[in-house]
């Protein structure tokens, strides 16, 4: 039974950790982040100046879109390199939580130099609406916009897809529940700019068949309310991984199966699972060992399952202890691979 299970983790057990940790490769990530950095500022600079020459309120606020963009590239830059620093005696753990630091600053300017300044700039074309022209040019300025958005969105939706695949879920469910926040920053982000684009268009558009002002004014404030329930999202998630967010059931159950078929390990009897940082994470659990060891045997036992299990690139730490004979031992339900 147990050479059984010590067979089935050699094969499978790996891999399958890996994937259920979720998330891609970490050299997809800044590849990811670079590409957004790239075309927001390239969509940035060509709607400042088409909301100088057309004085478009939707515009204006898709220009305040992408300069939030684009400064928030580089917050996830910063939280890509920082939080990959390898871990020392001031931070036992790692610098992993950086990651969702930098992140949360990032939503929160997209917030502040996003939601608020779209809506505060279409309450004030409301009430005092300056006349519009030039629209081709407006046009042709956010068809360029949806085509470098798209280009950016495209890349994070393949790492975002292939991150599914690996844990067996969908695209979207995988951008949720993730532990990297940068990939769920610039889908998000992405994803805001190309519906954004679709009503600063419709605002525009009806701007020029009706001769009013409101309905550009509205545009910008509805672009305004997409950034900031986006902003708020990504507060709150990267909130949740500070505090501790739970790993899923699949995840757990792939890594007390691993723990569970390892040569030294007759079952495990508790198991407690920490992300300290994207796609890492911090374990600590009891274990009864196989056989009946002398007691210096165990202690060097112990440590020797720990240092097999860190070797797994998922896994920052590991800490085992003994289980107790009356403690039951860990059961789950049966997952795919």
């Amino acid at each position: 039974m147990k050479q059984d299970r010590e067979t089935t983790a050699r094969s499978t057990g790996r891999s399958t950790v890996e994937e259920k940790a979720g998330g891609a490769s970490g050299g997809e990530r800044p590849v990811t982040v670079i590409i957004a950095f790239i075309a927001n500022l390239l969509v940035a600079v060509a709607k400042t100046v088409a909301a100088m020459i057309t004085g478009s309120a939707s515009m204006t606020a898709e220009s305040a879109h992408s300069w939030a963009d684009t400064g928030n590239q580089v917050f996830l830059l910063v939280a890509e390199r920082k939080s990959k620093r390898r871990r020392d005696a001031a931070h036992p753990l790692g610098y992993g939580r950086e990651a969702y630091v930098w992140s949360m600053f990032a939503a929160f300017g997209l917030f502040t130099a996003g939601a608020v300044v779209s809506i505060t700039h279409g309450i004030q074309q409301l009430l005092e609406p300056e006349p519009a022209a030039d629209y081709g040019i407006a046009y042709a300025v956010l068809a360029v916009a949806f085509v470098l958005e798209g280009i950016s969105f495209a890349q994070a939706f393949r790492q975002a897809r292939t991150a599914g695949r690996r844990t067996g879920t969908s695209t979207l469910r995988s951008v949720s529940t993730t532990s990297n926040p940068t990939l769920r920053a610039v889908f998000a982000e992405d994803s805001a700019a190309l519906i954004g684009l679709v009503i600063a268009f419709a605002g525009i558009l009806l701007h020029q068949l009706t001769g009013s002002p409101v309905p550009d004014a509205v545009g910008s404030i509805l672009v305004g309310v997409l950034l900031g329930v986006i902003a708020v999202i990504l507060i709150d998630r990267n909130r949740r991984f500070l505090v501790g967010q739970a790993v899923s059931p699949e995840l757990r159950a792939s890594v007390a199966g691993r723990l569970d078929a390892h040569r030294s390990i007759e079952r495990v009897t508790y198991l407690h699972l920490e992300y300290v940082g994207p796609d890492r994470l911090y374990l600590v659990a009891a274990v009864d060992l196989v056989g009946d060891r002398a007691e210096h045997e165990v202690a060097v036992a112990l440590r020797a399952v720990e240092r097999d299990i860190e070797d797994h690139e998922r896994i920052e730490e590991a800490v085992l202890t003994l289980s107790t004979p009356d403690e039951p031992a860990l059961t789950f339900a049966a997952h795919g691979p």
